[in-house]
């Protein structure tokens, strides 16, 4: 009965000493410890070793205590101590509680973050000890690979070891059979250079008896060669007495060549004389071919000369015809006007005392209408379509027939009273009227389009914003206003064109005008620059393209908007 129990006994001590161990290696597997940081590699002789690789982890005891003892904590707040019997005891037990039932929501908060910050440490905790075991598991894995890899080495060295003890055992065999074979080589190697010496002396006898020979054949053919040359002296000792002969018939023959010469240099000299002969007059012939052809030419470049002479002339008697039809023109004007004046009304005060004829002045320097109506075929499309189109500043009227080709009703007002009857006299709607008392005395929207060239350039600089402003109340919406002038970015004008007027005050550049219309409420503005410089300089095409066109372009510019 005793002994049972001590088994029964032995054997509850044994399950539960196994429980343990089971309990121990769970744990140490969820939380290495430091030391277990590598895995034992097995030895050459399959006895454990230690291990190749030791990584040490980190200790994660501290923290789990650490976080037990922070859960307890948690699990504290709100509850109250217990306290011993009594009524003094339970009425502070009660007060405590409501305490604390009453701070229940003040520390809700508290304990919220509490348990959050327990439930993050264990989750950090745990991936530590997921870390870790990874590590292990790594350090295990490599020491066992090195395990097997020394195990491999090992092996390896021991078959080499046996394969060079056979290999040296090999060798030593072979040098033995070798040292044998070589002397026996050696001995029949003697006998062969023995009998080889024997046949070489035999050979060298024999090639000696043959040079002494083929001596003997040398010294006999000296011999005969003497006997040559004996043969050889006797026949110069007969061409020596056979000289003076040769020689004498070389000269003979020397003669005969010496005049074949000297005939046929007469022969070349008398080819050579007749050439220079045919060779002079084909020269004589050529010089006189190339006169007739230069008194030819002379005489075409002379009816060439006189013929552009005619044209020049004939173009000089055109002018001069054109000249006087103009200065005819210009005195029948006058006396027209003249008779008009007398026979009406006076006219308007207020043209300019300008101390001359500038009637006269604009056919001289402006051109004369044709050239003038050319230039304003530009404003046709502009204005087509109009029903009363006001032209300040009309002149001769150029502006005024152009509109009436087009069957534009227009009129015209000028400072010039010999202007506006000239205008009167072809039959054009003029006045004499300054702009700035005409256009205030309209009413407002009365135009459809108005055009103005040559003026702006004689108004002064502060008038010029006051003209447009004008043109802007008088004109409909959509109405055309046209101002042409000259262009002050062509340098050209200031030397040969703006001040031969005294009447100009100051150029307007393109910009500027512009400026002006888009103050007073134009819109849809164009430039168009006309007259080119190069059609009345020619010499502005002697310089470069671009500079050209930048510098010395358009004499004049016309600028075309419209009332917005």
């Amino acid at each position: 009965m005793g002994n049972e129990r001590s088994v029964s006994d032995d054997e509850k001590i044994a399950e539960l000493t196994a429980i343990i161990h089971a309990v121990r290696d769970r744990v140490r597997s969820r939380y290495p410890r430091p030391e277990d940081g590598g895995a034992p590699a097995a030895g050459g002789d399959n006895t454990p070793a230690r291990p190749l690789i030791q990584i040490p982890v980190a200790d994660l005891m501290p923290i789990v205590h650490a976080r037990d003892a922070a859960q307890a904590k948690i699990a504290a707040i709100g509850s109250v101590n217990p306290r011993a019997g009594g009524l003094l005891n339970k009425v502070i037990q009660f007060v405590k509680k409501a305490i604390s039932r009453a701070l229940g929501w003040f520390v809700r908060d508290q304990v919220t973050f509490n348990r959050e910050t327990v439930s993050a440490l264990e989750a950090v905790l745990e991936a530590l000890n997921d870390h870790n075991r990874t590590v292990i598991s790594l350090a295990s894995q490599t020491n066992e690979q090195f395990g097997y890899v020394r195990a491999e080495i090992a092996a390896r060295v021991r078959e080499l070891s046996a394969q060079t003890d056979a290999r040296a055992r090999e060798l030593s065999e072979q040098t033995d059979a070798r040292a044998r074979e070589i002397t026996a080589h050696t001995e029949a190697r003697s006998v062969e250079l023995k009998a080889l010496l024997d046949a070489r002396a035999a050979a060298l006898t024999l090639e000696f008896q043959q040079q002494l020979r083929s001596r003997a054949d040398a010294l006999q053919a000296v011999i005969e060669h003497l006997d040559y040359l004996k043969a050889e002296a006797i026949e110069l000792k007969d061409v020596r007495r056979h000289w003076i002969e040769w020689r004498a018939d070389w000269e003979r023959k020397l003669a005969l060549n010496e005049i074949q010469f000297l005939r046929s240099a007469a022969d070349l000299q008398g080819a050579f004389q007749h050439r220079v002969t045919q060779v002079e007059l084909n020269f004589r012939e050529i010089v006189k071919a190339q006169h007739t052809d230069y008194l030819s030419a002379l005489e075409r470049a002379n009816i060439d000369i006189q013929k552009r002479l005619w044209g020049d002339l004939e173009k000089i008697r055109v002018d001069y015809e054109r000249l006087i039809h103009s200065e005819l023109r210009l005195a029948r004007q006058r006396a027209f006007i003249s008779r008009e004046a007398s026979t009406s009304p006076p006219l308007a005060p207020g043209s300019p005392a300008a101390g001359f004829d500038y009637g006269h002045f604009a056919e001289k320097f402006r051109g004369p209408e044709e050239y003038v109506r050319r230039n304003q075929e530009l404003y046709k499309p502009f204005f087509a379509g109009c029903t009363n189109v006001l032209d300040i500043g009309c002149g001769r009227g150029e502006f005024l027939e152009t509109f009436r080709e087009i069957c534009v009703p227009a009129r015209g007002i000028d400072l010039g009273e010999e202007s506006v009857a000239l205008c009167r006299h072809k039959g054009f709607e003029a006045e004499v009227a300054d702009l700035f008392d005409y256009l205030p005395a309209q009413p407002d929207g009365e135009f459809d389009g108005i055009v103005s060239s040559q003026v702006v350039e004689h108004l002064a600089p502060e008038k010029l914003p006051e003209m447009i402003r004008l043109c802007a109340a008088k004109l409909r919406c959509g109405g055309v206003l046209a101002l042409e002038t000259p262009n002050p970015e062509c340098l050209a004008i200031f030397s040969t064109h703006f001040y031969l007027d005294p009447t100009h005050t100051r150029p307007i550049p393109p910009p500027l005008l512009a400026f002006y219309l888009e103050e007073a409420g134009f819109g849809t503005i164009e430039v168009h620059r006309i007259s080119p410089a190069i059609e009345s300089i020619p010499e502005v095409g002697e310089l470069p393209e671009k500079f050209r066109e930048r510098f010395f372009g358009a004499l004049d510019y016309a600028i075309v908007s419209r009332r917005l």
